[in-house]
């Protein structure tokens, strides 16, 4: 709308966020994510592992990514469902039908989709109601942007030890989602304001509960150790000294926001597309899907059961890679029904004649037989 100043474009583009569905929303100028003058060393120690699209130099400067950007909308979205925690699970019982952990994140629907769909919705409404012309492009993890970074200088939260974004009221159950165009906007953060203050303190439960210890350094995440990268990203073998710490993770980890005192009276989401979906028969939830049965799953049946799921990205192989690695962590009694059952899985996949898939589950039967 003509007339208006940086500043009412600002308040009327959170307003319309927040109509469509989103928690929080702040803007951000494409020029003083100073963090990201840090990445060339990130990268130099290898810490991106086989994420190669990390490197993409578009990642350090925003205008690379939309020449003439002069504004980041960066919008947030709570997908914390009421369920138990990764730490609870940890010690739940899988003697009858050992379980495996899928991140939180990925429990309902694919949220690239969710927040894809809310984006555009309000993408819409920018055009309907500004009338000068403008260009914008959103992103939902897809792009290369840094959206924790942006999220910081917008106003949204501090980037914090385990390198998540937290919220001090909301914690870090936090979607993101960026657009990035050449409307101006006010920030959210005047000149000489700073980003919100770091309130993590001298707590380190977070980097002390990381059972393969990603973090080098508190700010610092090694990815080639993280429990996310390894059964997500990598495509290839886990290293073997690491497959012990995966416990039955067989997508992703919430360990180390589990365990943040921020996020002990974080907020439920009122978004139904998080909450745990039914796949394949009624009663199976991505909550905690048996092992036996994700170890088993053929490339058609994977492709079947997890439509519209983020966890499409693990891919078949790799998600049956972990359910072997799971089965062998697995707290199964000698004396116990799911032992033998769990063997005779292995065995077959040890027989596999994808060699990837073959290697872990010998090395998860090595595993059951020692213990």
């Amino acid at each position: 709308m003509a007339g208006m100043t940086p500043a009412e474009r600002t308040a009327w583009v959170c307003e319309r966020a927040r109509a469509a569905g989103f928690d929080l929303c702040g803007v951000a100028e494409p020029d003083v994510l100073t963090e990201l003058a840090n990445l060339p060393e990130w990268l130099a120690r290898g810490y991106a592992g086989e994420m190669s699209y990390m490197s993409d130099p578009r990642r350090t400067d925003p205008q690379l990514v939309l020449e003439g950007a002069r504004s980041l909308i960066v919008v947030a979205l709570n997908y914390n469902s009421a369920q138990a925690h990764s730490t609870e699970f940890a010690a739940s019982d899988d003697s009858e039908s050992p379980r495996g952990w899928v991140s939180r994140y990925a429990w309902g629907d694919d949220y690239h989709e969710v927040l894809g769909g809310k984006l555009e919705t309000l993408l819409d409404a920018m055009r309907a109601q500004f009338t000068e012309p403008f260009v914008a492009r959103a992103y939902v993890d897809t792009g290369p942007v840094a959206e924790r970074v942006a999220a910081k200088h917008a106003g949204l939260g501090w980037l914090a030890k385990n390198t998540c974004l937290i919220n001090e009221e909301l914690g870090s159950w936090l979607f993101l989602g960026v657009i990035v165009t050449t409307l101006e906007l006010a920030p959210a953060l005047g000149p000489g304001e700073l980003p919100p203050a770091d309130l993590c303190g001298n707590c380190t439960l977070c980097l002390d509960a990381c059972p393969t210890e990603a973090f080098p350094a508190p700010y610092v995440l090694d990815a080639r150790r993280c429990i996310s990268y390894l059964t997500i990203e990598l495509r290839g073998a886990i290293p073997e000294d690491l497959r012990e710490g995966l416990g039955r993770a067989v997508f992703g980890c919430d360990i180390c926001q589990d365990v943040c005192p921020w996020n002990r009276k974080a907020a439920v989401t009122a978004a139904k597309e998080f909450e745990p979906r039914e796949i394949a028969k009624p009663g199976r939830s991505l909550l905690a899907p048996e092992l036996e049965w994700v170890a088993e799953l053929s490339q058609k049946e994977f492709s079947a059961a997890f439509q519209r799921s983020a966890l499409k990205r693990a891919k078949w192989r790799g998600m049956v890679r972990n359910a072997c690695v799971a089965l062998g962590n697995a707290s199964l009694p000698r004396d116990g029904a799911a032992r033998p059952r769990a063997m005779a899985i292995l065995e077959s996949m040890a027989r596999s004649d994808d060699d990837l898939i073959a290697e872990h589950a010998k090395w998860a039967l090595e595993r059951l037989s020692s213990r």
